[in-house]
């Protein structure tokens, strides 16, 4: 959605709005602020991982049990019921079965395996995505809410086409709700880098990045057994590269498709009037061109 003015935004009657950018840089803050405020909040991330990649992660968690004798016994037996328990503010399940390529004595899992469960969490956050409609419906036709804020993960940029206009994700949240990028300050950006570097955790990469840079990772160390890879190690190292491979596309879905704000500015904002004031200063700075 776009707005001829920030009035015209301020009037609309039901609004939609899908936040998006890295990892940290205040999307889930934002929306629980609207959420606080009687908006609907859908997470990307939670869908995905109760709704379309709930039973991957339940036949990980019992792969791992079939390990154990005694979980084994109670597995078979169906004494045991094994599930995740995902919430919006623990995805832990979801990351651990994406999990990291490299050595499984260190924890990591075959590199044909891991490029699988990528292209499962790709198809996955697809759906997610394109579910935004029709909870957009449901919210207000079911539940009775005026209005909806999405909470997109991290990779939304990596599973769209950000230069074909009839990309179907872009179309379909740009049809339905204002798209607002919440840009990460350089500062923010090393400090991103330097916190995964000790704590590296499982990533979606876009598939032909994903071979990219594992080949290279690879070849600069001069690895050629993929089991002897370090998982932390690369996954620290692919971070990097994949926090600035990110950047241009996210940018290149909010210059076509919708607006911009600044990470800084997310704390200042400490109620859903004081945000909707801030959106209808963006949609006129942007639409003079300041």
């Amino acid at each position: 959605m776009r707005f001829k003015s920030g009035k015209d935004f301020l009037n609309s009657r039901s609004k939609a709005i899908t936040v998006f950018g890295m990892s940290g840089v205040g999307k889930t803050t934002a929306a629980r602020i609207l959420h606080d405020a009687n908006w609907f909040q859908y997470s990307v991330d939670y869908r995905i991982g109760t709704r379309y990649m709930d039973e991957h992660i339940a036949d990980n968690f019992k792969r791992e049990a079939m390990r154990n004798k005694f979980l084994r016994d109670l597995l078979l037996s169906d004494s045991i019921y094994i599930r995740s328990n995902i919430t919006f503010g623990n995805l832990a399940p979801l990351s651990t079965y994406l999990g990291k390529p490299g050595d499984p004595e260190k924890g990591g899992i075959p590199f044909v395996e891991y490029v699988r469960r990528q292209a499962e969490h790709r198809e996955a956050e697809i759906k997610a995505l394109l579910d935004v409609p029709e909870f957009i419906r449901r919210s207000r036709v079911i539940y009775n809410y005026e209005h909806f804020v999405c909470d997109s993960g991290g990779s939304l940029c990596e599973v769209v086409d950000v230069n074909d206009p009839n990309d179907l994700v872009l179309k379909s949240l740009s049809e339905s709700t204002l798209l607002l990028y919440v840009e990460a300050s350089p500062e923010y950006l090393t400090t991103l880098v330097d916190r995964f570097r000790q704590n590296p955790k499982p990533m979606y990469y876009n598939p032909q990045f994903l071979s990219e840079k594992w080949d290279a990772y690879k070849r600069g160390r001069k690895i050629v057994d993929d089991n002897t890879v370090n998982p932390d190690d690369f996954a620290a190292w692919g971070f990097e590269q994949l926090v600035y491979h990110r950047i241009p596309r996210y940018e290149a879905i909010a210059d076509r498709l919708g607006y911009r704000m600044e990470m800084k500015d997310i704390p200042s904002i400490k109620s859903e009037a004081d945000f909707m004031l801030h959106i209808s200063k963006l949609i006129d700075q942007q639409n003079s061109g300041s």
